[in-house]
This record gives structure tokens, sequence and C-alpha cells, in this order.
């Protein structure tokens, strides 16, 4: 039951391969540091490839055939891409499914304040985070301010070399003798996730002065009043690049890797998709990190009114035909899982857990103490996968979210089952998942690239 360690398997023009494709990764996580940006970076490289937009072709009702290649997107924060098969899509589509949201401070609607001529930001801190990991670090602001008349300022600071970064600080550590005694959920209280943002005042006011010259800054810089921030949707991220790890350049450290290898590995193996069989779908959705939740997560109906649509388009729509598409599907899950860590051992089953560089990871089932909120893979579509993957020399391993009892987490898994598919969850193996900077191997990119890619062209 042993796994090769892909490194070992791999010939010089493979290993160059591996190299490109993390090159590629690290540019595209380093620009893609929010959900919005991962939509336009996709929409951008879809389009190269030949992709239209569905809404053209619903406004021309023009039909489509098989190899036709299109995308969706809702509300700028998730996305759906569809490679037309040969056969009809009534009898079932193969899906990759990633999510595109990634732990992270977002900015409160009324954030501004001043305290002791400092001036800050008042966050609230997005999906499962360690607190405490998120203080000293340089931090940059992405996302959207959207003013009355319906403009849209596109907000980045804290990326390029002459930008400011913000920071939330810590107490010192001559000072921290009571704070070390807290528990570590308590060292850093959510409240006390405020970004520092200025210290200069304006010259001339007596009061809030600090706060007065940043509103000056905002105003002349970027055109954003106060009041603005009512209706933006500003993420605090770590700032930086996804550099290389390690002194062999065998892995990659970078923010939002959860889950973003896996959508960045899905998208590039729909966008190189051609003479599908079986219809082929990416799926790249918001807000997993919170519940799936709202118009844009995977509980919303966005993915199954995008299938009606391409269906209608075919000529093939009816209310069961739709039924029956759905349920006829194969999905993979794809999301990260966690990767076996030495320093902390005892956390893991080792004939259970992944390991870097043993390749694509399946986790049957995850979930919580007695498979709580888990969707359990069935062991007939399980030996499919296994076929796929060794027919095409995927290297794979299969895993457990840690020991029993230890802990436990969930994916879009259990969502798409509801509909009656086949559904697993696949993925790339991480260590120091949901902190600020995760770490991943190349090798394993690689080898999810090639199984996302076997995937769609063959199973069936």
């Amino acid at each position: 039951m042993s796994k090769k360690n892909a490194w070992n398997t791999y010939n010089e023009p493979e290993i160059a391969k591996v190299n490109s494709l993390a090159e590629d990764y690290k540019v595209y996580i380093s620009q893609a540091k929010t959900e919005r940006e991962c939509v336009d970076l996709a929409i951008v490289e879809a389009e190269k490839k030949g992709f239209v937009n569905l809404e053209d072709k619903i406004k021309k009702q023009e039909n489509l055939k098989p190899g036709d290649k299109v995308y969706a997107q809702f509300m700028g924060k998730s996305m759906l891409l569809a490679v037309i098969g040969q056969e009809p899509i009534e009898n079932g589509m193969n899906i990759l499914g990633a999510h595109i949201d990634a732990p992270r401070l977002d900015l409160k609607q009324n954030p501004l304040y001043e305290d002791t001529e400092m001036a800050l930001l008042d966050t609230h801190y997005y999906g499962g985070i360690k607190k405490y990991q998120w203080v000293t670090l340089p931090l940059a602001l992405h996302g959207v301010v959207v003013k009355k008349d319906g403009t849209t300022i596109q907000v980045s600071i804290g990326e390029k070399e002459d930008d400011p970064v913000f920071c939330i600080t810590d107490l010192l550590v001559h000072l921290a003798g009571e704070q070390t005694e807290k528990k570590a959920k308590e060292v850093i209280e959510g409240e006390g996730l405020d970004l520092l943002f200025g210290s200069q005042p304006l010259k001339g006011e007596e009061k809030d002065a600090v706060k007065h010259n940043i509103l000056n800054i905002l105003k002349s810089s970027y055109d954003i009043e106060e009041d603005d921030f009512l209706s933006a949707e500003i993420e605090v991220v770590p700032a930086g690049k996804a550099r290389d790890c390690g002194l062999d350049r065998s892995m990659v450290m970078g923010y939002g890797q959860d889950d973003r290898i896996c959508a960045y590995t899905s998208l590039i193996a729909i966008l190189e998709a051609e003479n599908l069989s079986r219809t082929g779908i990416c799926i790249l959705v918001d807000k997993e990190e919170v519940g799936s939740v709202g118009a844009t997560g995977m509980h919303s109906h966005f993915f199954e009114d995008t299938i009606a649509e391409i269906m209608n388009l075919t000529g093939e729509y009816s209310e069961l035909a739709l039924r029956r598409a759905l349920r006829n599907c194969f999905m993979l899950s794809s999301d990260v899982s966690a990767a076996f860590d030495p320093n902390y051992a005892f956390a893991y089953e080792k004939k259970n857990s992944a390991y870097f560089g043993k390749g694509l990871v399946f986790n049957k089932y995850t979930g919580a103490r007695g498979k709580s909120g888990c969707n359990d893979a069935n062991a007939e579509y399980m030996a499919k996968l296994r076929k796929v993957m060794e027919d095409d020399k995927v290297l794979y391993q299969t895993s457990e979210l840690g020991k029993v009892d230890m802990g436990g987490g969930g994916t879009i898994a259990y969502i798409l089952a509801n509909y009656g598919m086949e559904v697993i969850d696949s993925g790339i193996a991480l260590l120091n998942m949901h902190a600020p900077w995760e770490i991943s191997s190349k090798a394993d990119i690689y080898e999810a690239y090639k199984g996302y890619v076997a995937f769609l062209k063959n199973m069936k």
C-alpha cells in the first residue's frame, strides 16, 4: 500500500513541466487574492482559449453543439465553464468543483476610526483562522468600492514594491505575561484584529486629525469618501507574492492555496479539454469557508440554473432531463487535504494520511467525529477512479483529515451529492492550512493537474 514519491518517477523533461506549471501557478495565486480577482483572471484565460460568454449565446439564441466552450459568471464571485461533449448531457457530465474564497479579514462597513492619534480599520474575520497568526504580518487591501452612482473602484494596496503595507500590532513580549497565560484561541480576540492604517495628523485639524488626513488621501488617490465603505467589499490579505519554499525549490509557499490550488489546476484542465465524450464542467464557487451559503455559494441555484440554460441551447432541456443529467454526473470535489506534518505527528494517523510528493489526494469522506456532515463516496465510484488514474499513470493517494476525534472539516461535496451524483473529495495536500502562508508540493500540483485532465477525458 506504500506510494511512490513522484519526484523519483520523473525524467528531466517531466521535471521541467512540473516547474513550469508551478511558475504559472505562483503568478496566479499572487494576483488572485480575492474571489473577484480569481473570476476576472479565469475569464481572461478562458477567452484566450476560445470560451464564449454563455449570456451572449442566450441573448442570440445560438445553439450549442459538441466541442463548443462557454463560461458563465455570477455576481463576479462564482463561475462555471463548460466544454460540450459528444454524448447528450442527459447522460451526465464530468464535473470539477473548487472554491475560490479563502480565510481572511474583511473590513467592517464602518471601519475607520482614530485612537491616540493613530488611524485604524476595524475588521471581521472570515472563515476558520487562528487569530494569533495574523498579527505583525505585512498585510494588503484588495477589493472593490461601489459608489452611489454605480461606479466601481478597484482597490489593491500593498502588493507593489513602492506600496505601503498594513499591520495588526501585537503586545510586546516584555508586557505579555498575562497574555501568554491565555488559551491560544483567546490570545488575540476577534475585536482586536484592527489594522494600523496611519499616524500623521492633518495640520489645522484639532479633532481626529490623523483620520482626516487618511480621508484626504483616500479621496485624492482613490476618490473614496468615508461613507463609501458602506458599499465596499475590501479584504485584508497577506501582502507579497507566492515564493518557492525549500532549498531544493520543491514547494510553493503562498496565501489562499486552500482552495485556489485546486481551482487553478481544475481551470487549466478544463481550458485544455478537447474532444470530450461527456460534457466537462468546472465550477469555481464562493463562500465555502463559511458554509457555502449565500447567492454565490454552492447552496445557491447558480449551478443548476446554468446547466439548465446550457441544456436549453443544446435542445435537450426539460425538467426531467435536467434531473437525470444531474443524477448521472461524476464529480471531483476538488479541495485540499492536510499533509502529514512531522512537527505535529500526534494529530495524524500515518497509514491514512496524505504526504508531500505522493500525488493527488482522494478523501473518501471528510466530516467530524462519526463522519458527521460528510459525503461518503461509494466504493464503486472509487474503483472507477482508480482505473482512470492508473490508466493515465497519475500518482494518487488516499487520506483522512487527521486522527478520528481530533477535529474535522467539510467541503462542497455533500451539496452536489444531494442531486444523486457520484462525488468524492480530491485535491492537493497542504501544510499550514488556513494560515496566512500555506505550503504545497510542486509535484502534487502537477499530479493533480494530470488527474483532472484524465478525469474529464476518460471518466464514464
